[in-house]
């Protein structure tokens, strides 16, 4: 492993700290550093740290044979997207809030490094989804797409199909197609399931709908999902990961299929993913008892 591109999270001290101790080490250990030049001047970084600055984030991990993001699960998404077709496995670094991406503490970022740059991991590899919008352009996310009302109280209308079926027409707040990545975000807060990472499917979730039983789907992602916006006078934004794109319609179309490209998440010994899960969603306390004692073991 020879150049690895650093990815930040955006002027926050514990990120920054962090991201300072990725590039020390890294320097250290005589591996090349490409990172976004604004980003660089805030760590501080120089030349005589095998450094090698770019104009923006998009160019960062061209030519290099790892990426890493230090933040939270949100600067794990926004370098994912510059990774995506790369073949260029990404380690996250977690600076931020809750997070089940980003799953090297600040603590243990030597060890983590030592460790990737040995070849002592896995790769786990996440399925993307792709959205083709009516006017031809394509977007990749790995947690979700969102179609939401912008700008109004009102519901908004939404038409689904699943390959050549009719699915329903939604009366809802809005609509989400999530990956079993992102299964544990919005999609989570919203009602819908969590679902295993090597699951081949996309979780159909409705936002507040207007009807009760209208609840999230389990779809296979062998076949193409298509969202259609109903007029209704109300504004539809569409997002990728928490990015809205720039749509200016009423009389959206667009069509999600499972990628053929991945992410490639680097998975350290001693990380699994129900662990995750237990710690974040702290299933198994007791929160009754005055120590929170953990009653998830049998």
């Amino acid at each position: 492993m020879r150049q690895v591109g650093l990815f930040a999270r955006l002027a926050v001290p514990e990120a920054d700290q962090a991201a300072r101790n990725v590039a020390a080490h890294l320097r250290d250990r005589g591996i090349r550093l490409r990172v976004e030049k604004t980003t660089a001047l805030r760590l501080g970084l120089h030349a005589e740290d095998l450094l090698e600055t770019v104009a923006t984030e998009a160019d960062v991990a061209d030519g290099c044979d790892l990426a890493i993001a230090v933040g939270g699960d949100g600067t794990l998404l926004r370098t994912a997207k510059h990774v995506v077709g790369k073949h260029i496995p990404l380690l996250g670094v977690h600076a931020g809030r809750l997070g089940f991406l980003a799953m090297v503490l600040p603590d243990g970022i030597r060890s983590a490094l030592d460790q990737t740059l040995a070849g002592a991991y896995t790769l786990d590899r996440r399925s993307i989804l792709e959205a083709r919008t009516h006017d031809g352009r394509m977007h990749y996310a790995l947690n979700e797409f969102l179609f939401s009302k912008g700008g109004t109280a009102s519901m908004i209308r939404l038409s689904a199909w699943f390959g050549d079926q009719f699915i329903n027409t939604y009366w809802a707040d809005g609509l989400i197609l999530a990956t079993p990545t992102g299964s544990t975000a919005y999609n989570m807060s919203s009602g819908g399931p969590i679902v295993m990472p090597e699951a081949d499917v996309v979780v159909l979730t409705p936002i507040n709908p207007h009807t009760l039983t209208t609840r999230p789907l389990v779809l296979p992602a062998d076949r193409e999902i298509t969202i259609r916006v109903e007029p209704t006078g109300n504004e539809v934004l569409f997002s990728k990961d928490g990015e809205i794109a720039d749509i200016q319609t009423n009389r959206m179309e667009v069509r999600v299929a499972r990628s053929a490209h991945t992410i490639d998440l680097i998975q350290l010994p001693g990380h699994a993913y129900f662990d995750t899960l237990r710690t974040k969603l702290m299933w198994g306390l007791d929160l009754r008892s005055p120590n929170g004692s953990d009653r998830s073991e049998p």
